[in-house]
């Protein structure tokens, strides 16, 4: 199906991964095994055009699969006890969503086609609306949202230009985009409530997060979980198209953001705790412009990329029928948004630097500076270039004085308040117990990833020590070994039969004879 939708998607993702591609030559120049890499990433793409292209629910799930498998091929590539954990955790989750998307395909069978643009006037049926609740949960666990949120910071064990790819514009954005093809059955009714609940709790747990998180990647991984929960957000009300317009740009600048990152740690020998970092604004200009250009979209800066998007949503939620609670949680993540980015300038490109004396930084990679580079003049002006291409008509927003200044308003308290975190004598000297355990609570995501991994698990495996000493063998000699013994005897049964055939087949014909020959004398 190629639309206009598609083929935009696809030439963002090809754009993208071909700059990962060129990067990659860089950046893991001493890796054996570099050929693996390359095939890894081009099989992930290969896989996200064939989600994006289908109409069919099977073809979709056969890239939806190589998306989740090659996530855990990447997720896994350095091949350490980290990397293994974020791997599992990454495949389990999304397994969740390969199985309601199965469970999708049988309910789909009842109109006896796959294809699912020709029940979009269907939408009433009994077997549409099963179908509605497969599809959100597969989508909400691609997509990182909560409950599974844990997987998607844990998936940063990835080397950063797979993070870059990842992040922007495969893994985590095919659930907006099956969110998007079947957003006809999500409007006004009880699920399309439940996604902006979702999507809400989202936004607000990892902007949260990320504001004291100190690991660089952690914080940009956890940027992408907020942006996830804003475009969720904008869907479940129901203007798809400036989904499909923040999802674009949001891809570009969260690919600057990591490539830069990516940049840092390469210079900074492998280091990525923003404390050590500081100071790169001397010693790396050309990065920490590119990094701060980024961040500037990000945070939804005046005419570049993201401005044009997040500023429009924003506006788009003030008018349209939501709660106060949702308004809350919406203005006051776009101000965590700040915050964090600010902190993040702050530390790394401002802040004091922290490293060694004697060290390697410099900003003479040229080949990772002219892979960054075309991501630069996209990230500042495919905003305006998208908006009059997805738009055919411009959106014209009328909204009260104070409503309209609102968003700058909570852009510039949230700078505020990301300077103020940022400054260790303001913030950080607080050392007692209490506080402390605030700040974990905050980084761990409200102990999501314990509740959803080690806390499901832990039961099961309690109970099956008790039933191991509860057993003390008995059960296998009645069972296990009483059964073999039995088909043993049996088996050995046959086997005789079978192999003394004739002999039993004479013997019965001599037995059948003299029966009869009694009969005929009696």
């Amino acid at each position: 199906m190629f639309d206009w939708i598609s083929l935009l998607f696809i030439s963002f993702v090809l754009f993208i991964s071909s700059i990962v591609i060129n990067y990659r030559k860089e950046y893991i120049i001493e890796d054996k095994f570099i050929n693996r890499f390359i095939i890894l990433v081009l099989i992930f793409v290969v896989s996200i055009i064939l989600l994006i292209i289908s109409p069919n629910l099977i073809r979709i799930l056969l890239g939806w699969d190589g998306l989740g498998l090659i996530s855990y091929c990447l997720v896994i590539y350095f091949q350490n006890i980290k990397s293994y954990r974020a791997g599992l955790l990454t495949a389990l989750c999304n397994r969740i969503g390969d199985v309601a998307l199965l469970l999708s395909i049988a309910w789909i069978l009842n109109y006896g086609r796959w294809n699912y643009i020709f029940y979009i006037n269907m939408i009433n049926n009994f077997e549409i609306k099963i179908i509605r609740v497969f599809i959100l949960l597969a989508a909400i666990t691609k997509s990182a949202q909560i409950p599974f949120s844990s997987w998607l910071p844990a998936a940063i064990a990835a080397p950063t230009p797979v993070s870059a790819l990842v992040h922007s514009s495969t893994l985590v954005t095919a659930g907006v985009y099956l969110l998007i093809r079947f957003n006809f059955i999500f409007i006004n009714n009880f699920l399309s409530q439940m996604l902006l609940l979702i999507s809400g709790l989202t936004i607000f747990i990892s902007g949260l997060g990320a504001n004291f998180e100190f690991d660089l990647k952690k914080i940009i991984a956890l940027s992408t979980l907020s942006q996830l929960g804003l475009i969720i957000i904008i869907l479940s009300i129901g203007f798809c198209k400036l989904t499909f317009f923040h999802l674009l740009t949001h891809a570009i600048f969260k690919a600057l953001l990591f490539l830069c990152a990516g940049s840092i740690i390469h210079n900074i020998i492998n280091r990525q705790d923003i404390r050590l970092i500081g100071g790169l604004c001397l010693r790396m200009p050309l990065t920490s412009s590119f990094f701060n250009i980024a961040n500037l979209s990000l945070c939804g800066m005046p005419f570049l990329a993201g401005f044009y998007s997040k500023d429009l949503i924003l506006e788009i939620s003030c008018i349209s029928y939501i709660n106060s609670y949702i308004f809350f949680i919406y203005f006051f993540s776009t101000g965590l948004t700040v915050s964090y980015s600010f902190r993040l300038v702050y530390y790394s490109i401002v802040g004091v630097f922290n490293i060694f004396s004697l060290h390697p930084i410099n900003d003479e990679s040229w080949l990772i500076l002219n892979s960054i580079l075309p991501l630069i003049f996209i990230s500042i002006f495919s905003g305006s270039l998208l908006i009059w291409l997805i738009f055919p008509t411009p959106y014209l927003v009328c909204l009260p004085y104070y409503i309209k200044i609102l968003t700058l308003l909570v852009c510039l308290s949230g700078g505020i308040f990301g300077y103020l975190i940022s400054d260790s004598s303001f913030f950080f000297y607080n050392k007692s117990f209490h506080f402390n355990k605030l700040i974990y609570f905050f980084i761990i995501m409200w102990f999501m990833p314990f509740i959803f991994s080690s806390f499901i698990i832990k039961l099961p495996l309690k109970l099956g020590v008790q039933i191991k000493i509860l057993d003390q063998g008995w059960r296998e000699f009645i069972g296990s070994i009483n059964l073999f013994n039995t088909l043993l005897i049996f088996s050995k049964f046959y086997y005789y039969i079978h192999y003394n055939n004739i002999k039993l087949y004479l013997l019965s014909f001599i037995l059948w004879i003299i029966i009869i020959l009694i009969f005929l004398i009696i």
